[in-house]
């Protein structure tokens, strides 16, 4: 499991004063007027920030770090992620996990066949949905439902799926 988790990659910077516009990688946009801090991974080293205000904008955050007092300090940052320690995280509900601790899980159908591995997450409107790359090297869609997704387990590094009539056709 990862230790870090994504909260927003900087998008630009705002202004002339330091200020970050921050594309929001969280449920919740809100949830940054709690952050006092937050690691900027440069790709090279993680750096620790203290936030020392937040607006918003539209669907963007839009940091002022204390770090950081003029645009050039911060625009070579643009697209690096923001991050925070995983004791930080929101509390998630029954049956909800990270999308990061997701990823790569082994996928085995409900008939205790394995069938592939989860890429990605995608988050649409209704419900999220599963990229499973199958055996077969193909790519399969499966909605994050009950009737679908029947067991999660973290620890064992598994996902256990139903494939419902018409799944699999193309």
């Amino acid at each position: 499991m990862e230790n870090t988790l994504r909260v927003g990659i900087i998008s630009s910077a705002h202004g002339v004063r330091g200020e970050v516009k921050v594309f929001p990688t969280t449920d919740d946009i809100n949830r940054f007027k709690n952050l006092k801090t937050v690691i900027l991974d440069t790709g090279r080293e993680q750096l620790p920030l203290t936030i020392e205000g937040v607006k918003f904008f539209k669907n963007m955050a839009i940091l002022k770090f204390k770090e950081f007092n003029d645009i050039n300090e911060i625009e070579k940052y643009k697209g690096k992620d923001l991050l925070i320690p995983r004791e930080q995280a929101v509390e998630l509900g029954p049956d909800e996990n990270f999308i990061v601790d997701l990823i790569g899980l082994h996928v085995v159908t409900d008939e205790g066949k394995s069938f592939g591995t989860l890429k990605d997450v995608l988050q649409t409107g209704a419900n999220d949905v599963y990229v499973i790359e199958g055996e077969d090297g193909k790519e399969y869609l499966f909605p994050a439902i009950k009737q679908c997704i029947l067991k999660v387990d973290i620890e064992a590094q598994e996902i256990t799926v139903h494939i419902m009539d018409g799944l699999l056709d193309l």
